[in-house]
């Protein structure tokens, strides 16, 4: 499977979890999309740092577009290819659906 797909099927199991699996419904609050677009905004620092300095390389056979670095266009925003994105979405997506979940398990302390 390319990183390509596993970024997409990444992504598809994140929303799936977050509104069916746990019921957390993250992605649909404000505070989401705002928290992740500061998150957003750090990767592209990160990943531009990264790649811009040769110490990650992609290979044009295994992301959408071509090995040219460009601000946006060829299957790359900034530095990071389409992919890393779509991953970091999941990653993150995951994470804080879980950490919503497990909270609301949690006995509050005013119950105690």
């Amino acid at each position: 499977m390319t990183y390509t797909a596993l970024a997409g099927v990444g992504v598809l199991a994140a929303l799936a979890l977050d509104r069916w699996g746990l019921r957390t419904r993250v992605t649909s609050t404000r505070d989401w999309w705002s928290a992740y677009a500061i998150i957003v905004f750090f990767q592209l620092l990160t990943n531009g740092w990264l790649t811009g300095r040769g110490i990650v390389r992609y290979s044009p056979d295994a992301i959408i577009g071509s090995d040219r670095i460009t601000l946006v266009g060829d299957g790359r925003l900034v530095y990071a290819p389409v992919e890393d994105l779509a991953f970091g979405f999941a990653l993150v997506l995951t994470s804080c659906a879980v950490w919503t979940w497990l909270g609301r398990r949690r006995p509050s302390r005013e119950a105690a």
